[in-house]
């Protein structure tokens, strides 16, 4: 389920990746005729037509610890990665016309942008409330409840794939039917010390095809009629029988149950705190900046 306002936040990092991707690449565009005399004492470890690529630019691209080995692998792979960045850079300044002035102007947005967005991560870290009560939950899932249609057909079910191999085969259809808290036990330890894979009937809601997958289950053609008419069913392949209990299951294109996308609201309404917070941070910086008279605009 998408959401405009996870757009909003997702949309920071797109931001902030493109800054670093033009930061780092603003050196690259400037190809020096000569070297100047200010370089001249310092140690190139890369050339490519008159762009130079020093000693003293590697440092910080090995973490401090770092074996001499992967040090050095590091290196180049800098070193190779800067020297096919610049033949690029200087094949695209032969082709095409470089606005250097529009380039300048969208590294510093960007700029702008990146130093803005930390600043916000930072303000919202410090003042996120983290806390969503389950009747926010509900309230959000029943006023948004167009946005919580099932794509897949989900079940509440015991599952038990296991060897034919297996001891006791004939008892597993007791102890799955079985209400005491004896059988339950004793089917657990079953599951535990022979199943190939099993899913014991909880409250968890779960996607039938994920469930059934790797078993014959998995190629019902009609999914929908099956839920409808098997509560109970056994079937087998040349090495494993399988068993499968439905408890309860919700077909496709109908609203999902509020405990199936309980995480999914969860984390809809913390996004929505954030998105609102950077707001607010962006008027109150504003409206003080007003107030003290930080600006003003000139015709």
């Amino acid at each position: 389920m998408k959401n405009r306002n996870s757009k909003s936040i997702n949309s920071w990092y797109n931001l902030s990746l493109m800054a670093v991707l033009l930061l780092a690449g603003c050196d690259l565009i400037r190809i020096k005729d000569e070297v100047p005399a200010a370089d001249a004492a310092r140690v190139p470890v890369a050339r490519v037509n008159q762009a130079y690529l020093y000693r003293d630019e590697l440092a910080g691209i090995v973490s401090p610890g770092t074996s001499r080995e992967d040090s050095i692998v590091r290196m180049e792979s800098f070193i190779n990665s800067w020297v096919r960045k610049q033949l690029l850079i200087q094949e695209a300044a032969k082709k095409i016309n470089i606005n250097e002035a529009e380039i300048e102007r969208k590294i510093l947005d960007y700029r702008f942008s990146l130093i803005a967005y930390e600043y916000q991560t930072l303000y919202i870290k410090q003042n996120l409330d983290t806390a969503i009560s389950t009747a926010e939950v509900e309230q959000y899932y029943k006023e948004n409840l167009d946005n919580f249609i099932l794509k897949q057909n989900i079940v509440r079910a015991s599952f038990i794939k296991v060897p034919k191999t297996a001891p006791r085969t004939n008892k597993i259809k007791d102890l799955i039917f079985s209400t005491k808290d004896k059988d339950k036990a004793e089917l657990k330890t079953y599951c535990l010390s022979f199943s190939t894979a099993y899913h014991l009937a909880d409250s968890t809601w779960m996607v039938f095809d994920e469930l059934v997958k790797n078993s014959p289950l998995a190629e019902i053609p009609n999914k929908v009629q099956f839920l409808k008419s098997n509560p109970y069913y056994e079937t087998s392949d040349d090495a494993y029988l399988y068993f499968l209990k439905v408890e309860a299951y919700r077909i496709s294109d109908n609203i999902s149950p509020l405990e199936f996308v309980n995480a999914d609201i969860r984390a809809i309404i913390l996004n929505k705190r954030k998105v609102a917070l950077a707001r607010k941070l962006e008027e109150d910086v504003y409206n003080d900046a007003v107030n003290r008279r930080e600006f003003e605009l000139f015709k």
